[in-house]
């Protein structure tokens, strides 16, 4: 989410594109993710380089055999005609073949890139407003894609609404993914579900996944997919990856729900935002989900999709718009028996309307399931959010009101103690309470989390209402006898009016 500071940055370089002749937000954004990528890569081979002596492995620089110049730390501080001169025939050339892999991701998609600034003076000036932000602890690409595609009047009709990176950690924490899982986005978009997953690896798991060679092979090349139908997207989540060292992740051009995605019992984790889009041609969709669910609504059908291609054991956590928990048709009742009957669904957690704004109002909810082909569900945990750490207007500004932390602890105890854990016992008038799998059924498998929360009314004593009318009139009669008093002062002259 881009506000304040940060906004009045980004707007500076938009300007400087603008005024420079680039007015396409797509071209502005793949520039500014290009050299965003190569500073990316210059601290990228100095972490990496860290890593290598502490885990006693050799370590060849990305930059030898002569691309010293394309360091970011180099270039940046070169006159402008240097710099264009070595971005442009030196830097350039170096990431559209920085894969040996011709057939990786990374290498497709960077094929038909193309550097497009048109002078050193523009360049150098797009160096030096970039080099000011402070891009270490955000994942700012999505961002800036996404307030760039608002300026455009369709941005939000493709549903490239971006998760927020906070939502993304809470959901990939809530799953804990561990080095040996496989991991999907069906709509990765930029890859932030992928690249929250890859980190939470890294961080929590660093010893098992980079000390065991099978593990680090697997996390390097295996371990992470992810479909969307943008080549701009796919592009700036390749380049995301790789900045984030996933060397050949499978980022592939797909429409999730066609015949073209065969995926089936393959995934162990899959994390998710797919679009809302509403409803699409009938005729496109795998006849393997229509199955499960006859609709024209993507929201069911990727729910559809998440259960077939998760293995046996798989776990899920997708986002929802809340018309899915409730939904009365058919299609909508038939997806969330299919979720709690033959499989295992753990957690309802309600969001708040503001999480996407400002670019959507919308309310949403995260499910949490795992696959089991044979039912499971037990009591439910449900969670009701009210606060994720910002203001929930169009503003989205940091706030001291979070209860994400609060929801990763509470999850975390009743993932691991169940029916023994302190969940269990708490009221539904409570942020988080369980209910019973019979008592859902009962409701025609209603999930919405007002359907089951108990709402206490504070009473209020009032004064009989005769005191309150006795207050009335005496305050009318002190009204009156104040209106008499100045009307009398205005009849005699007010003291000082003669002179």
């Amino acid at each position: 989410m881009i506000t304040g500071e940060l906004r009045n940055k980004i707007d500076s370089l938009w300007e400087t594109f603008w005024t420079g002749g680039i007015t396409n937000p797509l071209s502005v954004i793949e520039q500014i993710t290009y050299l965003m990528f190569v500073r990316d890569l210059d601290e990228v081979d100095n972490r990496r380089s860290k890593e290598s002596l502490v885990l006693g492995l050799s370590y060849s620089s990305i930059f030898a055999g002569g691309n010293e110049q394309c360091k970011w730390s180099v270039f940046r501080d070169m006159a402008a005609p240097q710099m264009y001169e070595v971005v442009q025939n030196r830097v350039f050339p170096f990431i559209k073949g920085l894969h040996a892999d011709k057939d990786s991701a990374y290498s497709r998609y960077m094929g038909d890139a193309l550097f497009l600034i048109p002078t050193p003076q523009m360049l150098s000036k797009v160096v030096e407003q970039m080099d000011c932000i402070d891009w270490k602890d955000k994942d700012i690409r999505g961002d800036v894609y996404e307030y760039l595609l608002s300026k455009l009047s369709t941005s939000g009709t493709n549903g490239q609404f971006r998760t927020p990176r906070h939502i993304i950690r809470m959901m990939v924490e809530l799953l804990d993914p561990k080095p040996q899982d496989t991991v999907c986005d069906p709509a990765c978009g930029t890859s932030g579900f992928l690249v929250g997953a890859a980190e939470y690896v890294a961080g929590r798991y660093f010893d098992e996944t980079f000390r065991n060679a099978e593990n680090r092979r697997h996390y390097n090349s295996e371990m992470f997919t992810g479909y969307d139908m943008d080549r701009t997207m796919l592009r700036i989540g390749a380049m995301n990856m790789l900045s984030h060292g996933i060397e050949n992740p499978r980022i592939e051009y797909k429409d999730s729900l066609s015949e073209q995605n065969t995926d089936t019992n393959k995934y162990s984790v899959i994390l998710a935002n797919p679009p809302f889009k509403g409803s699409l041609d009938a005729d496109i969709v795998s006849p393997d989900l229509t199955k499960l669910v006859k609709t024209k609504k993507t929201e069911l059908l990727f729910l559809a999709l998440f259960l077939r291609s998760l293995r046996l054991g798989g776990r899920c956590a997708c986002i929802v718009p809340d018309g899915v928990l409730f939904g009365s048709s058919k299609a909508h009742k038939a997806i969330r028996k299919a979720i709690i009957e033959d499989n295992c669904l753990q957690a309802v957690i309600s969001m708040p309307s503001g999480v996407f704004k400002p670019y959507a109002g919308v309310s949403t909810a995260i499910l949490v399931f795992t696959k089991t082909g044979n039912g499971g569900t037990g009591d439910v945990w449900f969670y009701d959010m009210q606060a994720d750490g910002f203001s929930l207007d169009d503003k989205r500004q940091e706030v001291s009101e979070n209860d994400i932390p609060d929801i990763v602890k509470r999850y975390a105890d009743w993932r691991e103690n169940g029916s023994e854990s302190g969940e269990a016992s708490r009221a539904r008038t409570e942020k988080s309470f369980v209910v019973p799998k019979e008592e859902i059924v009962e409701n025609d498998y209603d999930l919405s989390i007002n359907k089951y929360k108990e709402i206490v009314y504070e009473k209020v004593d009032y004064p009989p209402t005769s005191e309150i009318m006795a207050d009335l009139i005496a305050s009318e009669a002190e009204v009156q006898k104040g209106l008499l008093e100045l009307q009398a002062m205005l009849e005699e002259g007010l003291p000082g009016e003669d002179g």
